[in-house]
């Protein structure tokens, strides 16, 4: 697979990597240099950022009681 950088250095992923990694827009990804490598990885703490809000407890809840 190939992407060009475009004029502001912007580049496309493949839509079978963004499938396959489950990226949408504004999903953040850690950029980092092996060598002479660019690797791109799907951040950890926005995937769970995106899990907490789903499974969030009322506060005002509390214990059970019984």
């Amino acid at each position: 697979m190939e992407a060009t950088v475009a004029e502001r250095g912007q580049i496309t992923l493949p839509k079978t990597v963004r499938d396959a990694l489950g990226l949408t827009k504004g999903s953040v990804l850690k950029v980092e240099l092996e060598g002479s490598r660019i690797v791109l990885r799907k951040s950890v703490d926005d995937a769970i950022s995106r899990v907490r809000g789903k499974f969030a407890l009322d506060p005002s809840a509390g214990p059970e009681q019984g």
